[in-house]
């Protein structure tokens, strides 16, 4: 394991026990309670419709290491740009996962982010973008 990516994770827990109370009813009838999965391979849903003020929770259901990382071009003029980790834009987000991992989620973190601005937000996995992990947030008034 990481030294880093280790004391990393340990600093997490307290922002995961505040994303999880932004995530309402936890399980109430069998439903996850977060909004977006990611698997090995992508994110489940893909596609997610939210109203402006919503807020979305990301959750690591798989083994592997992943990232959310906005693309910089991929989101509305005037939005908030987002990504695990709490990067101010992508070029940082890709930056301190190149260097040490930065923004990882490991299995069963989570990430939260609220949307203000409606319009399309695409955004990435960087650790496995060649392999077609993207996806995308429509936000409506």
């Amino acid at each position: 394991m990481h030294r880093r990516r280790f004391l990393r994770g340990a600093g997490v827990a307290g922002g995961v026990a505040a994303t999880t109370a932004l995530a309402g009813c936890a399980g109430v009838g069998g439903e996850p309670d977060y909004d977006v999965g990611m698997v090995a391979d992508g994110y489940r849903p893909a596609e997610l419709t939210v109203s402006v003020g919503d807020t979305v929770v990301w959750e690591n259901t798989s083994a592997r290491t992943h990232t959310v990382t906005a693309y910089e071009g991929g989101i509305p003029e005037g939005a908030d740009y987002f990504a695990s980790g709490g990067f101010d834009d992508e070029r940082s987000a890709r930056d301190a996962w190149q260097d040490d991992f930065g923004g990882a989620l490991e299995s069963g973190d989570r990430f939260a982010h609220t949307f203000s601005v409606p319009g399309r937000y695409d955004y990435v996995c960087i650790p496995h973008e060649t392999g077609g992990m993207y996806a995308t947030v429509f936000v409506e008034e």
